[in-house]
């Protein structure tokens, strides 16, 4: 079985930045997902003074990003192209000068959002018939990115956004159409919330597209399939074991990113050490992760 690192969204470990790249140290971690708590800022709203001084900070602890998440694309298409375009298309050339300094394997983009998703069977063929601008603009995105050297991938988020299903995944990206340019972000547990429930089926119709592989725990209430309490990976009523032994046999995600989990909060149940608990899990499903000091 191949050996997979792990890393988790650097706000997990702390929310102010030094601290957290001193845990990622501490625990072992080599690399790092780079949202938001940089300085106060999301990761494409920094300057270029703040861009060079993460990058010393990480670079003076032998630490390399991953992963650079920033939010871009997530918003609703109701808004229309132009409210779009400013607000994810405009911001892109400060993002790109950030990544330049920081220097990540993936660039993330998010699933859009619509408010008429309970509507909408099959959002990607709505898209291509009512909205086909949001294609376009996806396409401008990665085709920007890929030409200032970056590695795309696309997150699929959770609430009202696009990707609800493995079809409409391979659909946005048949749309795309930028080949090896985009790659996909599978978030289980986002596309659990969406409703589909997460199987050994599932990632089987994304693998093809999967670069990266976004673990979070969660439990479904009696008799449902639906996410309802957040809770350990340990504890999760999904085939956590299942899935990411194939994810790590298959060696499509060479870092794994461990999420914070949604649902709601469990009476009685052990919050306090759930992050610690999932990075130990993490290891022994993962069968050789590289993890706080060394492989277990």
């Amino acid at each position: 079985m191949a050996h997979v690192s792990i890393t988790m969204l650097n706000s997990m470990a702390d929310r102010n930045f030094e601290t957290a790249l001193d845990r990622h140290v501490e625990w072992g971690l080599r690399h790092l997902d780079v949202k938001d708590s940089v300085f106060g800022k999301g990761v494409a709203d920094l300057d270029d003074a703040e861009a060079r001084r993460a990058a010393e900070l990480i670079e003076a602890r032998g630490l390399s990003v991953y992963c650079m998440s920033t939010q871009l694309f997530h918003g609703d298409v109701e808004v229309g192209e132009a409210a779009f375009r400013a607000a994810h298309l405009r911001p892109l050339e400060r993002a790109i000068a950030v990544a330049k300094v920081l220097r990540p394997n993936l660039f993330r983009l998010l699933s859009a959002r619509t408010t008429r998703r309970g509507q909408v069977a099959d959002s990607i063929a709505w898209l291509r018939d009512e909205h086909p601008w949001v294609i376009a603009c996806y396409r401008e995105a990665v085709e920007r990115l890929a030409a200032a050297g970056l590695r795309v991938t696309i997150e699929n988020e959770c609430h009202a956004n696009i990707l609800a299903t493995p079809d409409e995944v391979t659909g946005l990206f048949a749309e795309i159409d930028c080949g090896d340019a985009v790659n996909l972000t599978w978030d289980v547990q986002n596309m659990w919330q969406m409703g589909t429930v997460p199987t050994l089926e599932v990632y089987g119709e994304l693998r093809p597209l999967l670069a990266y592989y976004h673990l979070k725990g969660g439990q479904a209430a009696p008799g449902s399939g639906a996410l309802h309490w957040k809770s350990s990976l340990e504890d999760a009523s999904w085939p956590v074991r299942e899935i990411t032994r194939q994810v790590v046999a298959d060696g499509v995600s060479p870092v794994i990113c461990l999420n914070g989990s949604h649902g709601k909060r469990k009476p009685g149940y052990a919050y306090d050490d759930v992050l610690a608990r999932d990075l130990a899990f993490a290891s022994e499903i993962a069968g050789g992760v590289e993890i706080a000091g060394g492989r277990r």
